[in-house]
């Protein structure tokens, strides 16, 4: 028994007649005959007495109808309520984030972002771990790279350049590397997840690659610890400029081989569905690609990139 059945039924019962329902709805009479048929079987009882002249509801179609009726009522207004509330900017957003991007970055983002939109409340979860959208119980997920998962739907945010850089003070005491195999000499700070230690780095230039095998006394699953790291002048690391941006501005950082082009990456906000997506969600993604472009464009016009 379908909604649509349901529907019928009550047109059948408007017109007396299966086939001005039929016609009402713009569909076939057998069809319209079968799906009250269905209605009929799946119930147990007849909802028509049927005549060579005319059609009336039995005594239990006189009782099932009108409650019938309600039910189509409440269906059809819980489906409004719907539509109203994904029209409106309130409700909950449950947003993952990478941990280096969310506590330097995006925390004074969202919190400028709620004071213009008050009635949006905010659950974060920040954590460089891979998202599942259920078992973690999130609405989007701000991530480096585009979804793998063709079942997952995103926006887009940037194009995300990789920096090789370092505090002065490591220079000073170290030396400035000039080129790539020069690496080799230098303490690399180093990203692992899932236990894959990201300690391998190419660069490019010209169009020619170069991958350097890097050793070092400091990894970890965090983001932002290498980020302090970095910044202590513990080390030299290979960083997404959105990630160090401040630190880069401010001066505490500095990029190092500039001529040598460090992976290229994407940001994207990533939603388990395209039906998922509601207004505030849209609201949220032109909201960080109008900030992300603004602090990418800082970036250039000082040189830093």
């Amino acid at each position: 028994m379908q909604i649509e059945d349901l529907q019928l039924i009550l047109k059948v019962a408007q017109f007396r007649s299966i086939t001005a329902a039929a016609a009402s709805l713009d569909m076939r009479t057998a069809t319209a005959s079968a799906a009250v048929k269905r209605v009929e079987s799946a119930l147990g009882t007849e909802l028509f007495v049927r005549t060579t002249r005319q059609l009336r509801l039995s005594s239990s179609g006189e009782r099932y109808l009108p409650q019938c009726e309600q039910a189509l009522q409440l269906l059809e207004q819980a489906r409004t309520n719907i539509r109203h509330d994904s029209e409106q900017l309130t409700g909950e957003l449950r947003l993952a984030v990478s941990s280096d991007l969310g506590r330097n970055l995006m925390l004074p983002w969202l919190d400028e972002f709620m004071e213009d939109h008050p009635d949006i409340r905010l659950r974060l979860s920040i954590n460089d771990s891979n998202i599942d959208f259920y078992r973690d119980e999130v609405d989007m997920a701000l991530r480096y790279g585009s979804p793998k998962d063709s079942n997952l739907y995103g926006f887009k945010i940037c194009d995300v350049q990789g920096i090789l850089c370092a505090a002065n003070t490591y220079l000073q005491q170290h030396g400035t590397p000039a080129h790539p195999q020069e690496l080799t000499t230098h303490n690399g700070l180093f990203y692992q997840l899932h236990d894959i230690l990201h300690d391998v780095w190419t660069f490019t230039q010209n169009g020619q690659s170069h991958r350097v095998k890097m050793t070092g006394n400091r990894a970890s699953n965090d983001g932002d610890l290498v980020r302090r790291w970095c910044v202590a002048g513990n080390g030299i690391a290979v960083k997404s400029s959105l990630d160090v941006a401040e630190d880069l501005l401010a001066g505490r950082v500095v990029p190092v081989m500039p001529d040598y082009q460090a992976r290229v990456s994407e940001l994207w906000l990533v939603c388990p569905s395209r039906h998922s997506i509601t207004p505030a969600m849209r609201l949220l993604r032109d909201f960080m690609q109008k900030k992300c472009s603004a602090l990418l464009s800082r970036l250039s016009e000082r040189g830093l990139l």
